[in-house]
C-alpha cells in the first residue's frame, strides 16, 4: 500500500512511500481509507512544531473515513463493508478524560490516517451517518467533535449568543451546530468573502477584523453591552484577552486554538471579576462522537469542505498554512 509519511520535518519533506499492507490482529479492524481531512494540528506535526521529539517516520493526520476491509479475531462490532471513521484518541471511549485515555492520538502518538489502509482498534471506530459520503465524514473526528464539545461546554441552546473566530473547520462546525440549537452567532474573519459564505450558513452578524482590530468592542456593542454567552476561542493566547472582554459575566470561553502568540498580557483580574468559565477542549471521546453523529443525522447536516486528491497532500498542507480555505480541507484517497 501507499502512505504519506513524515520522514523529516517540513511540508517539502513529506514522502509518498510503499509499505506492506497491515493485517488486523485480535480486536482490530483493517480499514480501507477513502478520504482524509487536515487539521491545523496535522500541519504543526508535519512542521515539527507540535512535538519536535516525535519518533519518525510517522504517518500524519488524525481524521479519516473508509470501509471495513477485514476484521481480526474476536471482533463483533464490525463486518466487511461497514462505513466507518476512526476516533481521534483511540483509548478515549467514554467518560471524562484521563492521562491514560488521551494517549493513542492518531497522527501523533501513533501512525495516522494518511494511508490507503489502516489498522485500528475495534472500539476506535464509529459508524458514518447514512446521508454522508466518505469525504464529508472525514471532516468529523477532530474538528466536528471539538466544535460539538465546545458548544456543550457552554450549554448552547435557543437564546444563547455565540462568537466564532475565523472560518476554518472548527469555527464552521460551531456555526452549524449553534444554528441547529437556534442560537445567535456572531463571527469575525479577515476575509469579507468568507464572512459572506458564513452568512449563507446562518451567521447572524459579521465583522471583517481587517477593518478594525477592536472586535471585542464590536461584540459588546452587538450584544447590547452584555457580551456573548460563549466564545469558541481558536486563536490562542494572542486573542484570549479580547475574548475575555467580549464574553459576558459568567460566560464560557471554550479554549481550543494555539494559533497565535501573546499580543498582550492576559488580564487575569478580568477572569475573576467577570467569573468567566475557561474550558479547555481537546476533541472528545467516542461517546461524544456518537452523540454528535446522532444530531448530524437528525438534522441531515452536511459538512463544509474543499477537496483535493491525496497525491496533492503537500499542496493541501500549504493551503492550510496560508489559511486560504473555508471549512475543512479533504484529501480523496485512491
Amino acid at each position: 500500500m501507499r502512505v504519506w509519511q513524515i520522514s523529516s520535518f517540513g511540508i517539502d519533506s513529506l514522502e509518498l512511500v510503499e509499505r506492506p499492507t497491515p493485517q488486523p490482529g485480535p480486536g482490530e479492524v483493517l480499514v480501507k481509507v477513502h478520504a482524509v481531512s487536515l487539521n491545523y494540528r496535522d500541519l504543526m506535526m508535519v512542521k515539527g512544531f507540535y512535538n519536535p521529539k516525535m519518533k519518525l517516520p510517522r504517518v500524519p493526520c488524525s481524521d479519516g473515513a473508509g470501509e471495513v476491509e477485514a476484521v481480526g479475531q474476536g471482533v463483533t462490532q464490525w463486518k466487511r463493508g461497514d462505513r466507518v471513521c476512526g476516533i481521534f484518541m483511540q483509548n478515549w471511549i467514554e467518560g471524562p478524560p484521563t492521562p491514560e485515555k488521551i494517549k493513542g492520538a492518531l497522527g501523533g502518538d501513533i501512525d495516522g490516517m494518511l494511508a490507503e489502509y489502516v489498522v485500528l482498534k475495534e472500539t476506535g471506530l464509529v459508524r458514518i451517518p447514512e446521508h454522508l459520503g466518505f469525504e464529508e465524514a472525514a471532516t468529523l473526528p477532530c474538528a466536528g467533535v471539538t466544535a460539538w464539545n465546545a458548544l456543550m461546554a457552554g450549554d448552547v441552546r435557543q437564546g444563547t449568543t455565540v462568537l466564532m473566530q475565523g472560518t476554518g473547520g472548527v469555527s464552521i462546525f460551531a456555526l452549524q451546530f449553534a444554528k441547529l440549537k437556534s442560537a445567535r452567532v456572531l463571527g469575525i474573519s479577515s476575509s469579507d468573502a468568507k464572512l459572506q459564505r458564513a452568512c449563507s450558513l446562518g451567521l447572524d452578524e459579521a465583522l471583517d477584523y481587517g477593518e478594525t482590530s477592536e472586535w471585542d468592542k464590536w461584540v459588546v456593542e452587538k450584544t447590547g453591552g452584555a457580551g456573548v454567552d460563549v466564545v469558541v476561542e481558536v486563536g490562542g493566547v494572542g486573542t484570549l484577552p479580547r475574548s475575555l472582554r467580549a464574553v459576558k459575566m459568567g460566560g464560557t470561553i471554550a479554549q481550543i486554538g494555539v494559533l497565535s502568540g501573546p499580543a498582550e498580557q492576559i488580564p487575569v483580574p478580568m477572569i475573576l471579576h467577570k467569573q468567566v468559565h475557561i474550558r479547555g477542549i481537546y476533541v472528545g471521546s467516542r461517546e461524544n462522537f456518537e452523540e454528535m453523529n446522532a444530531a448530524i443525522s437528525a438534522a441531515n447536516l452536511k459538512p463544509v469542505y474543499e477537496s483535493h486528491t491525496w497525491t496533492e497532500a503537500q499542496k493541501a498542507f500549504e493551503e492550510m498554512e496560508g489559511a486560504t480555505h473555508f471549512g475543512k480541507l479533504v484529501l480523496k484517497v485512491g
